[in-house]
């Protein structure tokens, strides 16, 4: 696909990220769309963050979100681009009801990003804050 990899990427969460969505494709045998997604800057073909679900979840069809993008290209909208293509093909697919996140209490721009595209704040601990987007919202 002739990709180059961005500047600090894979930043660390993308390390550790990365064995447990080896382990669980190879558990699944092909991807199903619910695992994770490069981030690619159009402009230069560079692996810039990635974005993606942790699973699917068939009792409650439920997906939780989670993205990242490497320090140099935060603030540009590539978060937020990403993140509306994935939600709209999830909800599309017909077996999402609900799509979740989490941040930490203090990532200003991840609570931005979360407002701006719906969620909905539904608990708070120590550390996270966790949110909620339904279908249709």
């Amino acid at each position: 696909m002739d990709l180059r990899k961005g500047r600090g990427w894979p930043d660390d969460d993308v390390l550790e990220t990365l064995p447990k969505i080896i382990n669980n494709l190879s558990e699944i045998g092909a991807p199903t769309g619910f695992e994770s997604w490069m981030i690619i800057k159009n402009e230069t073909s560079e692996i810039i963050g990635d974005i993606g679900f942790k699973g699917f979840n068939q009792k409650e069809q439920l997906i939780d979100i989670g993205y990242g993008i490497i320090l140099g290209e935060r603030r540009q909208g590539y978060a937020e681009e990403a993140a509306k293509a994935l939600i709209g093909w999830a909800f599309k697919q017909g077996i999402v009801k609900e799509i979740t996140a989490k941040c930490l209490t203090d990532n200003v721009s991840s609570i931005h990003l979360l407002q701006k595209l719906n969620f909905k704040k539904v608990k708070r601990d120590d550390i996270f804050l966790y949110w909620s987007l339904p279908y249709g919202n």
